[in-house]
């Protein structure tokens, strides 16, 4: 604030910086308009159009403030500088007060005639708001259209009077009472496509419903009305069939447009799809959604992750790790659902954090939701056990603000002495008479009839009955942890796309699903009359045939055959075929252009994926043109399609530019069984990892193949089926002509694993046979070794935090702790490089994903007899397998 009232113009500038970036975090600067609009009329144009940017955003909220300095606004449609003319309209047409409508009309023509396209698309803009302001300034507002459709502009702004053009015939269609129509016919399309929508689901097989989905995906580019119908629907059908709409998951990101509805359905569905493949990257966009201004929107992303943390084991830690971070959080309504789910969460597994509730007692007193407090003070008393020092400090401050609590939170003080009372009264026995007394004169009546109810089963005494010996079994005993369900769990009951599921509540005049019949309809009905086909003569197909050969010798520049066509049925037909053999033979000629061209269009998507299909394309031609067999000469190659090495993305772009790949530190010789020689029928296979980056595509592990034939007969054309591969884009080795008895093979190969576990599936076949076969890849085989500065793994260890983090404390072996064994044990788990360290006690250690190229950061910290073990990366799937593997690896005596 003082900043801005200084006389320096540079202090005002980088306080107008400064505020300007609180607006781009999501940060309410509203409380500093009267301030900022006194810096309307500087004469600095950086400071001025800073001022602008802030009056864009708060001038329709602060419209009063705005009005008394219209005056400027009005002096500043005639700067020179075409974007504060600009700015300045579209501040004017934010206020949104009846009387500066003829103000805001004649800038709006002024605005339009303006030698600037900018400010005549901020004219083309305003057009609208002023419409929905006072909708008789119709037919002014028609002309001032009509004019700037017959804007003709320079080439430098072709783009901009494109666009604005476009815009501007969607606003005279709006003018024109058109907007009814439009939604009507897609309301029409709506009905059509749940109609058919609702077919499928319940009749269509499993494997045809992905017919659907990109329909109900597309509808949700359209308005809100329809996109809330679609996306219950969608919110339904993901509980069940999770494939269906997993390759849309971006489509269901929320938009900060989006209406708060219209988010929470989102958020639904994302928390639906849902596993262990796409939890990284559902989990960095809930990390945004918390800090939205949305406070029920916030408090629900809350609740997902939550029920992600339920419904996946794996990310358990990680999610509470974050949960308890927001606990700081300025936001009470953020801090009170945090609380609420992590007191859910806690139910799971309690005895491994008392941490977290320690914590949360100590910042107990800066909560002030009821609901929260509550359920800290409920997690104090369930499980005071597991903090007897802290539980009772607890209730001697509730003691003291009881009577200027809620009832919610009286009742669950009353628990907590009744529970503190039964498992260490010496500590807490006057302080649970104190409350006790002061609940059985509260002036809410459950309270009272509570604390009496207390009383008498604690406190025993001549009037007590047999029911206050079993006190500490009624009061203590464990309660079963709270199932987090989606809410639309129980809507299938009502048929999709009816007003019934709609309100998850029947309807008047809903009909359930007829049963299917117990006895089979008459198969008359299936017989359907076929109509014949009109079938042309023969020359008419010969004609249009010789239409189609016309086009192509214009493509392919062809030289016709210099005998004349006439209308016989025979000339037509050698015509025809010359056609078809000029067309073939221009063709192969001109085959090393097409693979020129095509090789251009590839390397516009990725340079280094086009160059190495190119080449592997080049070796393959090579080695089948040695091959004397013919299936082999037919074979096209096909290379492989690679992963772009670089991302646009924070952490992997700092990979891929600033940090060079290593050779990796350790290269394990054990091999795993592929195939066995009972079930290949002679033929045994072997594979193993060797930790190389792949010289196949940049996203794909590197493997070795051991072929060996243990039969009397040499087995022929050993190959992968190409139609085998569930998913992963698997590199197949080249076809093994003979393999004669007792002899063995070693090939290469590349599998893309996409960063997770789950086994490639794919058919190891001979000239007879086929075996169905599976390479199940370590988590640690998933990363390749990576060099970097000290100084660099701490600053990127710092961008991985909260719940990118996972750690874990553990207690070694003494023949463990040397630097040697530490080393060793690490880089035999997984595939990373050793990082220097000044620190004795710290080993550090870091990776990247081969797939997706995602930083993985190693942390070994030693604190005699303990060590602390930290992994920071974006996968937290691959952390936490990580951190499990580590932990055994280094708790284990053996080498």
């Amino acid at each position: 604030m003082n900043m801005l009232e200084s006389n320096k113009e540079s202090l005002k500038l980088e306080a107008m910086k400064r505020i300007v970036g609180l607006i781009a975090k999501g940060k309410n600067a509203s409380e500093l308009f009267p301030a900022v609009v006194k810096n309307v009329a500087s004469k600095n144009i950086e400071l001025k159009k800073l001022v602008y940017v802030y009056l864009v955003r708060y001038a329709e909220e602060q419209q009063d403030l705005a009005l008394l300095s219209i005056s400027t606004f009005q002096r500043a449609l005639k700067d020179p500088n075409q974007l504060i003319r600009a700015s300045a309209l579209r501040v004017l047409s934010s206020i949104r007060v009846p009387i500066i409508v003829p103000i805001m009309m004649l800038a709006i023509k002024e605005a339009a005639t303006d030698l600037s396209p900018y400010v005549r698309k901020t004219a083309a803009h305003a057009i609208q708001k002023l419409y929905s302001l006072d909708p008789d300034q119709k037919e002014h507002l028609i002309e001032v259209i009509e004019k700037l459709l017959k804007d003709k502009s320079t080439v430098k702004y072709l783009d901009i009077h494109t666009n604005m053009t476009k815009m501007l015939l969607v606003i005279k269609m709006l003018l024109l009472d058109q907007k009814y129509k439009s939604k009507q016919k897609k309301l029409r399309l709506l009905t059509v496509v749940m109609a058919v929508s609702q077919l499928y689901w319940h009749l269509a097989p499993k494997h045809e419903l992905s017919i659907i989905t990109k329909s109900l995906v597309r509808l949700l580019r359209s308005h809100r009305e329809v996109q809330y119908i679609v996306l219950q629907n969608i919110a339904t059908m993901s509980i069940q069939r999770k494939g269906m709409f997993e390759p849309f998951m971006k489509s269901f990101y929320v938009r900060s447009t989006d209406a708060t509805h219209i988010k929470t359905l989102k958020l639904e569905i994302l928390t639906n799809l849902a596993n262990e493949a796409n939890i990284s990257t559902i989990l960095r966009e809930f990390q945004t959604y918390v800090k939205s201004q949305d406070k029920a929107f916030a408090a629900a992303t809350i609740q997902a992750i939550g029920r992600c943390a339920t419904n996946i084991s794996e990310v358990t830690d990680t999610c509470l790790n974050g949960l308890v971070l927001l606990l700081s959080n300025r936001d009470e309504t953020v801090v009170a659902e945090s609380v609420v789910v992590i007191k859910k969460l806690l139910q799971t597994q309690p005895s491994q954090h008392s941490d977290i509730i320690k914590h949360m007692a100590k910042l107990f007193d800066n909560i002030t939701v009821p609901m929260a407090r509550a359920s800290i003070l409920w997690l104090m008393g369930e499980y005071c056990e597991h903090v007897p020092k802290i539980a009772p400090d607890v209730l001697r401050k509730m003691a003291k603000t009881f009577t200027n609590e809620e009832d919610i939170v009286k009742l669950q003080i009353v628990n907590l002495a009744a529970k503190l009372y039964l498992t260490n009264s010496k500590q807490t026995k006057l302080l649970t008479q104190y409350i006790l007394n002061l609940g059985k004169y509260d002036q809410n009546y459950d309270i009272r009839d509570r604390t009496r109810f207390i009383r008498q089963l604690i406190v025993p005494n001549e009037k007590s009955g047999a029911l206050s010996k079993y006190a500490r079994r009624i009061l203590m005993a464990p309660k079963p942890a709270p199932v987090l369900q989606s809410a639309f769990k129980d809507r299938d009951r009502f048929q999709l796309g009816t007003l019934s599921h709609t309100l998850n509540s029947q309807a008047s005049g809903y009909l359930e699903l007829s049963d299917w019949p117990a006895v089979a309809p008459d198969q008359s009905v299936r017989n359907v009359e076929v109509v014949e086909p009109v079938r042309l003569p023969c020359i008419f197909i010969l004609f249009y045939f010789l239409k189609i050969m016309l086009k192509m010798s214009y493509i392919y520049k062809l030289k016709w055959p210099k005998r004349t066509v006439y209308t016989q049925g025979s000339d037509v037909a050698n015509s025809v075929v010359s056609v078809f053999v000029c067309g073939y033979n221009r063709k192969q000629k001109n085959g090393n252009a097409v693979k020129v061209e095509s090789r251009s269009e590839s390397e516009s998507g990725s340079e280094s994926s086009s160059s190495e299909s190119s080449s592997e394309s080049g070796s393959e031609l090579d080695s089948d043109s040695d091959s004397g067999t013919d299936q082999k000469k037919n074979t096209k190659p096909k290379p492989v399609q690679s992963k772009p090495v670089m991302k646009f993305d924070a952490v992997s772009w700092h990979v891929h530019v600033s940090l060079q790949a290593s050779s990796p530190v350790f290269v394990p010789e054990t091999s795993h069984e592929l195939l066995h020689r009972m079930t290949g029928k002679g033929l045994s296979a072997q594979y193993r990892f060797t930790r190389q980056p792949c010289i196949y595509g940049n996203s794909m592990v590197s493997l070795q193949l051991t072929l060996s034939n243990s039969s009397d007969q040499a087995l022929e054309n050993i190959h992968i089926s190409e139609k085998s591969s569930t998913g992963q884009n698997i590199h197949r080795f080249n076809a093994i002509e003979r393999l004669e008895p007792q002899a063995s093979v070693t090939v290469s190969m590349g599998v893309d694993f996409n960063d997770s576990t789950q086994a490639a599936n794919f058919q190891l076949c001979t000239k007879e046979d086929e075996f169905s076969v599976s390479i199940q890849p370590a988590v640690g085989e998933l990363l390749l070794p990576i060099t970097m500065s000290e100084a660099d793994f701490t600053k990127e260890q710092g961008k991985l935090m909260g719940m990118n983090e996972s750690s874990a404390t553990i207690t070694m072996t003494p023949e463990n702790v040397s630097s040697q064994s530490v080393n060793r044990k690490v880089v035999s788990v997984a595939n990373i490089g050793v990082i220097p360290s000044s620190q004795e006690n710290i080993y550090r250690f870091a990776g990247k994903t081969v797939s997706s190229g995602s930083l993985v950061l190693v942390s070994v910290a030693l604190k005699d007899p303990d060590a602390v073990i930290t992994i920071n990366t974006e996968k937290t799937v691959i952390g936490s397998m990580l951190l499990r593997q580590f932990k055994t690896a280094l708790t284990n005596s053996g080498p």
